[in-house]
């Protein structure tokens, strides 16, 4: 079945579709009978990891998928943005290193 004509996919692209940020891009692929959202940093100036997360059977064919589509989009940006984080105050290693 082409990836298109994949309703569960269909449903999560039509959903992205009503999503549009600055520095992010968002896109789906299926993944076995999921769906994989797949989250990208636009041009960043500095290379930053892709994100990934699934949406199983189960929440897709929820009667209420929409919103707990944007609730789990909304959570994953947040675990995206901190993932970006190149040193916190919890890096032990790097302030035994420095001093502070």
């Amino acid at each position: 079945m082409p990836e298109a004509a994949n309703p569960r996919l269909e449903r999560v692209l039509t959903q992205l579709r009503l999503y549009e940020h600055p520095l992010l891009d968002f896109s789906a692929r299926r993944k076995g009978e999921g769906v994989e959202v797949i989250i990208q940093f636009k041009n960043p100036p500095v290379p930053v990891h892709t994100y990934y997360f699934d949406l199983h059977e189960r929440d897709l064919d929820h009667p209420q998928f929409e919103w707990s589509f944007q609730r789990q989009l909304y959570d994953c940006l947040h675990d995206y943005l901190v993932e970006m984080f190149i040193r916190t105050p919890q890096d032990r290693a790097e302030r035994r290193r420095t001093g502070l």
